[in-house]
């Protein structure tokens, strides 16, 4: 650790880190930055310094441009933004990270995590075949290199597969079909939350645009789907699925899948802070006031970590957070955030709307076939969850015994919400009552050098 430490360590360049990031700078804090990609956006801004300047920014829309002006502000700000940044451990004292050009620790006396959201796991029979891929990942193509995909079929539901298949559309690309796996009855609950949604019309009248776009390219729409399997030897060459008029194939090369979004609270977990189960939003997430404070005095949390809101809500937390901070290190000369609050309530006025319409069939995030693979580290599947329940397995936690499910590189990442879900099911048990793993430091994959402290290059690694 260096001698002295620095007001705030935020985790996480999006939104919401780069927002925490500007207004303490503004306040005259000393910050750092640290964020795995190599230029700031997080998932929903990425590569926007690049790609908001050419034809990119034309086909990813007016709302992903927004991030640039943001992200200009953050790399003026003053805070040091450490990019290709991994951080593996974070604490009272500060985090540690790592890196192509080397790594160490960093004392801070605040630490503030801004790690964004996920998808959700989507597992269905053949979805680690080679050709498929998630929704999000086809937007990543596009925002960092322009890559795109000639007829993929893109599956499941959330506002996210709509969004992607007309950022298609507009790069000129042929969609092969688009198959919704929202229950038919989601219309009809979301329905009592649309007048919460109207009075944030701007989403509601995107929405319209997007079907509207949909619509007018012809693109085959299957709606009510309530099974999916992908098939193929050794890659993808079909998807099969059955609704309401019976079971259905088409062939494909390429398939993009998606679920929502959830917390990305791996670090969060790890550092052992109160969390709780949603159940509007089928996740669990960290308990924070207001001002994005957690039951730990030293940690903060902003963005949609704390729970789904989107790109602009993200940025107000981060702000709001910062001022916070900034008030109890008696540097915000008692500023009130009522303003943000205000402006950041309008913009969550429609996700229960959204929350309801597009909330993931049962069937989509617990499998029923035995054959499907759970945790993908470990090649785990619903067969070995199910004779570990059957065997008295009490929890996910201890589950990491019964299978090895969740001890593979992404730490559960991937599979942790799969799994509880899954032995929620087996056990008649509701996911909170089920549980989550038990998340442990390091966070992310590192060498034996990061832990003990040494700072190493690339060079030097492969010397």
């Amino acid at each position: 650790m260096t001698s002295e430490p620095l007001d705030v360590a935020i985790v996480g360049a999006g939104p919401a880190g780069m927002a925490a990031a500007i207004a303490l700078r503004a306040r005259g804090m000393s910050v750092a930055v640290f964020d795995e990609q190599p230029s700031p956006g997080g998932q929903i801004y990425r590569n926007v310094l690049k790609a908001g300047r050419d034809r990119r920014a034309a086909i990813l829309g007016p709302d992903y441009v927004a991030g640039l002006d943001l992200a200009e502000r953050f790399m003026a700000c003053g805070a040091d933004y450490k990019s290709r940044a991994t951080v593996w451990r974070i604490g009272e004292d500060g985090l540690s990270w790592s890196s192509p050009q080397g790594g160490g620790d960093c004392a801070a006396r605040r630490v503030l995590v801004a790690t964004g959201a996920m998808e959700r796991p989507f597992p269905v029979e053949g979805w680690t075949l080679p050709g498929v891929m998630t929704a999000g990942a086809a937007q990543i193509l596009i925002k960092t290199s322009g890559a795109v995909a000639d007829d993929a079929v893109f599956i499941g539901c959330g506002p996210l597969l709509y969004l992607v298949v007309y950022q298609y559309l507009q790069a000129g690309v042929r969609v092969r079909a688009l198959l919704d796996t929202a229950e038919p009855g989601n219309r009809i609950k979301a329905a009592l939350h649309l007048p919460g949604a109207i009075a944030a019309p701007s989403y509601l009248v995107k929405g319209v645009k997007l079907l509207a776009a949909i619509r007018r390219a012809g693109i085959a729409v299957h709606r009510n789907v309530s099974s999916v399997a992908l098939v193929g030897e050794g890659r993808l060459s079909a998807v099969r699925w059955t609704d309401a008029s019976g079971s259905h194939e088409l062939s494909c090369e390429r398939a993009f899948l998606h679920q929502g979004i959830v917390p990305n609270a791996n670090i969060t977990m790890a550092a052992r802070c109160a969390h709780r189960w949603n159940e509007r939003q089928l996740s669990w997430q960290p308990v924070i006031d207001g001002s994005g404070r957690t039951n730990l005095d030293w940690l903060s949390i902003a963005g949609d970590l704390g729970g789904i809101g989107g790109a602009r809500a993200a940025e107000l937390s981060g702000e709001i957070a910062a001022v916070a901070i900034a008030n109890d290190f008696g540097r915000g000369a008692g500023r009130d955030h009522a303003a943000p609050r205000l402006r950041r309530a309008r913009e969550l006025l429609v996700r229960p709307f959204l929350d309801v319409l597009y909330r993931p069939r049962d069937g989509m995030r617990q499998p029923r076939l035995d054959d499907v693979i759970i945790c993908r580290c470990e090649e785990v599947r619903r067969r070995d969850v199910a004779a570990a329940a059957a065997q008295g397995c009490p929890g996910p936690n201890q589950l990491k015994a019964f299978t090895r499910a969740g001890m593979g590189p992404c730490q559960g990442r991937l599979c942790g919400l799969t799994v509880g879900e899954t032995l929620a099911g087996l056990r008649e048990e509701t996911p909170a009552q089920a549980g989550y793993f038990r998340i442990r430091m390091p966070i992310k994959p590192v060498t034996v050098g990061d832990i003990a402290g040494l700072s190493t290059t690339q060079g030097d690694q492969g010397s």
